[in-house]
């Protein structure tokens, strides 16, 4: 009888820690998740192949988006890039490295909510609304070819990436460390507790990969301890238009998206698709005196999608008002 009282009481000690502990995870499951870095990758981010403009964006609920913008030096209509980086990342190492990563292409590179100087907090649901907003910016714009915009989208953005393309007339796909999605990640790592239970924000990106019909480039490390290549594995039997999958020798899921061979070759990818698609439509390069420079004053009523008054002057004027 005791001992059956002993082990009643151990199951119940059992229990309220196992409740305690999923509470806690629930709790601080935004923290777990995101990792908003605030400091600046590079003091002076600007690129070598490319005019560089720091930037400020409203989102739809009012909540300003910083970043980089970066346009090509010689006239459009070009194509354009929008990156979404990892957990931990701030993008001004984008602006940087983008004369390698992104040769004649226009390049659209924001912090997320509460990463560098964007405001607000970060979760699943702002950053694919705010996605979509830099796309539909973007493609509004003067100088770039809207029917071809690129997703680049590293870890975490790999996500946010899906499901725009999900939604908006993508061209072409990049991800870099893609995993099938966050749900199942942290089942892997809480074995234990009902994840699916108290998990908000999931980003199942095997869920819509069926669904995206750009051509699919995807990238991962050689040894990655934060994405295992199981996880890409389930998203990759999903893809619609797989274009390639691969290993990129001498790489963890850290440093990826910064070494040249990387870089590289996702450069060659998107100007490979870039060029095919200008050749079928017979795209050819505006003159000189069709580019448009224009001041962008600051909106009065801080419409989304609209630049805030940050940037002295942008070589990529909104076609029409952001909608």
């Amino acid at each position: 009888m005791n001992n059956s009282r002993k082990m009643a009481a151990a199951a119940g000690m059992m229990g309220f820690v196992w409740a305690g502990l999923t509470a806690v995870v629930a709790a601080s499951q935004r923290k777990l998740l995101f990792n908003p870095n605030v400091k600046r990758e590079v003091a002076s981010p600007r690129s070598s192949g490319h005019r560089t403009r720091a930037v400020v964006l409203r989102a739809a609920d009012g909540t300003k988006l910083a970043g980089w913008l970066m346009t090509p030096r010689q006239p459009g209509p070009y194509p354009a890039v929008i990156y979404f980086g990892g957990r931990s990342e701030e993008v001004s190492w984008v602006a940087r490295d983008a004369g390698t990563l992104f040769p004649g292409m226009a390049v659209l590179a924001m912090n997320y909510r509460g990463y560098g100087e964007s405001q607000g907090e970060p979760g699943e649901e702002h950053m694919v609304e705010d996605g979509r907003m830099l796309f539909d910016w973007l493609c509004a714009s003067a100088n770039v070819d809207a029917a071809r915009v690129a997703v680049v989208g590293r870890s975490l953005g790999s996500g946010v990436a899906v499901q725009v393309a999900m939604e908006r007339p993508v061209h072409s796909i990049v991800l870099i460390t893609p995993y099938d999605s966050i749900l199942a990640l942290a089942r892997r790592r809480f074995r234990a507790m009902p994840i699916g239970m108290v998990l908000k924000h999931r980003f199942e990106s095997v869920k819509h990969a069926e669904r995206l019909t750009a051509p699919t480039y995807v990238l991962r490390a050689a040894s990655d301890d934060v994405v295992p290549h199981s996880h890409t594995d389930e998203l990759v039997t999903r893809l619609n238009r797989l274009h390639l999958d691969e290993i990129v020798p001498g790489t963890d899921h850290m440093n990826i998206p910064y070494l040249e061979i990387t870089q590289r070759k996702i450069a060659q990818f998107l100007s490979a698709q870039f060029a095919q698609a200008a050749e079928q439509a017979g795209t050819r390069p505006a003159a000189p005196s069709q580019v448009a420079l224009a001041v962008l004053p600051a909106p009065a009523g801080g419409a989304a999608g609209t630049l805030a008054g940050v940037v002295p002057a942008s070589d990529i004027p909104p076609k029409q008002a952001a909608r």
